[in-house]
């Protein structure tokens, strides 16, 4: 008798787990788009703060940038990036601190692209256009804090 109700439990227990596969509705992560204007300078280290938006499910959501950079790092520049951010959940999950190794100049004007992730697993693919003197070769570290 023991048996028979052990196998019934076991029966339920598989059957309801096949139901709730069938019907439940898998958590999607979404792509938002992303504007940041960052200001950079520096002579050996350097600095960069800006601020920018995330468009994420038709709402908009401000954050500041802010980091630093050590390496070869000499004069200063504006860029404005526009991009993606993948992999997001939830607004919050764009917080956080990116790294990045990367180089370029520009003198007066330049185009710049790169690609970062942070802890949350947010991906941010950017490319802009840059203003400025600058020459860099260097190890970049940006935080992200929703406004």
């Amino acid at each position: 008798m023991t048996r028979f109700l052990t196998r019934r439990r076991l029966g339920a227990v598989a059957t309801g787990a096949l139901f709730s596969t069938l019907f439940a509705r898998p958590s999607l992560a979404a792509t938002g788009s992303v504007r940041i204007k960052v200001i950079k300078g520096g002579w050996w280290f350097g600095g960069q703060g800006g601020s920018g938006t995330l468009s994420l499910n038709g709402r908009t959501y401000g954050f500041t940038v802010g980091g630093i950079s050590a390496g070869l790092v000499f004069g200063g520049s504006v860029t404005e990036f526009v991009g993606t951010a993948e992999n997001v959940y939830s607004a919050t999950d764009i917080e956080g601190v990116y790294a990045a190794v990367g180089g370029g100049a520009a003198a007066a004007g330049g185009v710049r692209s790169i690609k970062m992730r942070n802890s949350n697993g947010v991906i941010l693919h950017l490319t802009g256009h840059q203003i400025g003197l600058i020459a860099n070769l260097d190890l970049s570290g940006m935080a992200i804090h929703l406004r």
